[in-house]
């Protein structure tokens, strides 16, 4: 089980690494944004003493890991640390293989943020990040959990933006800017919504141990009686409650059919499933 979600975190990190090396280095860097979080400044360097952006990227981390270690804690600090050598070495050496993109600036911020945005919400699904910034970020969540990824990191990196823009007297590039920083905090939260989203199903019916021993025949899914009363009839109820993904749903709502077609059921989209079979809050 550990072998398989240290293969799924590799997966999602390089993958989230080779959306963000393409959104910086074959957008961003030709077309001069002042980008956000510690990827900005290390392009600030780059513009200023052409140094490598994903060089820059770690020697910045390695302050920001220290102070921030005791919020974000151990496993995190390692993940973290991981995908900062994959994003870094992707950025300096895979990237530049591909074609720079050369065209209108503001397609180009277009597809800085939501590539961006996309590899960012991929990795912070995992519970890893590519530090910088990202360490910031996460402590703040740490403190704060009630605020959203997107919210924390759109706030985070205005300072950063206007930096870079009062640097190169670009006050077009400041705009775009913000542009970019809109799309990658939309994204983030759209994309870890998408990635973590789930079903949850209500069905109302008279056969409650028959209908939870069906759901589990169809999808191996557990689910829960609960007891309610009509509000016509005021007959007795039962109501099953089931969380699955989209493609299990699809199969419960059939074998609810076959099972009691009397029965009554409700389907609803959930940002987020805790527990066994699930996500595992730690």
């Amino acid at each position: 089980m550990k072998n398989r979600e240290l293969l799924l975190d590799i997966f999602w990190e390089v993958l989230g690494s080779i959306l963000i090396a393409t959104a910086i280095y074959n957008f961003a860097i030709y077309a001069q944004f002042p980008m956000t979080g510690f990827s900005g400044i290390a392009l600030i360097f780059y513009r200023l003493f052409n140094l490598p952006v994903g060089f820059t990227t770690i020697i910045l981390n390695i302050p920001v890991a220290l102070l921030c270690y005791k919020l974000i804690g151990r496993e995190f600090m390692i993940k973290s640390i991981r995908c900062m050598v994959i994003s870094s070495l992707f950025i300096d050496y895979i990237a530049p293989a591909f074609p720079v993109y050369t065209g209108s600036r503001m397609l180009a911020a277009i597809s800085t943020g939501v590539l961006g945005g996309m590899g960012y919400a991929m990795i912070y699904a995992r519970k890893s990040s590519t530090g910088g910034s990202d360490f910031i970020i996460m402590a703040c969540k740490a403190l704060k959990p009630h605020l959203k990824l997107g919210t924390i990191a759109f706030l985070s990196d205005i300072g950063i933006i206007l930096a870079g823009g009062i640097i190169f007297k670009d006050i077009d590039g400041i705009i775009y800017g913000m542009i970019i920083n809109f799309l990658f905090a939309v994204m983030v939260d759209k994309t870890m919504s998408m990635l973590n989203s789930k079903k949850v199903g209500f069905v109302v019916t008279e056969n409650g141990e028959m209908l939870c021993d069906a759901i589990n025949d169809c999808s191996g899914r557990g689910s829960t009686i609960l007891y309610g009363k009509g509000g016509y009839k005021k007959g007795e109820k039962q109501v099953v409650l089931v969380a699955c993904s989209d493609k299990e749903m699809s199969a419960i709502e059939k074998q609810v059919k076959n099972t009691d077609e009397q029965s009554f059921m409700i389907v609803m989209n959930s940002s987020e499933v805790h527990g066994e079979g699930f996500r595992v809050i730690q």
